[in-house]
């Protein structure tokens, strides 16, 4: 999602307890998932908002948010993923998702 150096600053943050999950989640759902074709980056972005907006994961949700936007995904984009979840998801969870993106966008600058 952010690419090898994000990858890279995740693995060396890891601490004994958590290393061997940062692995995986590492290799697997950066690696190996988000590379493979046919979905481009900021599709993946988008369908990855919608999964954890639906999941109700603010955390998670924030540190996708900032990787959508890294990765080409804009504001109005992910206003519009969040809509389009609170019909098939349920208005709770897309409100948490606004209320989590909408913290991210103003640290970011893009409020």
């Amino acid at each position: 999602m952010f690419g090898p150096a994000g990858s890279d600053q995740q693995i060396e943050s890891a601490t004994e307890f958590t290393s061997a999950m940062q692995d995986i989640v590492t290799r697997y759902c950066f690696g190996e998932v988000w590379s493979r074709p046919p979905l481009d980056r900021k599709t993946r972005s988008m369908l990855t908002l919608a999964i954890v907006a639906t999941l109700s994961r603010p955390n998670q949700l924030k540190a996708h948010v900032r990787g959508a936007i890294a990765n080409g995904v804009s504001k109005e984009e992910i206003r519009e993923v969040f809509l389009h979840t609170m019909i098939y998801a349920g208005v709770p969870a897309a409100v948490d998702s606004f209320v989590s993106a909408a913290e991210v966008l103003k640290d970011m600058g893009l409020d």
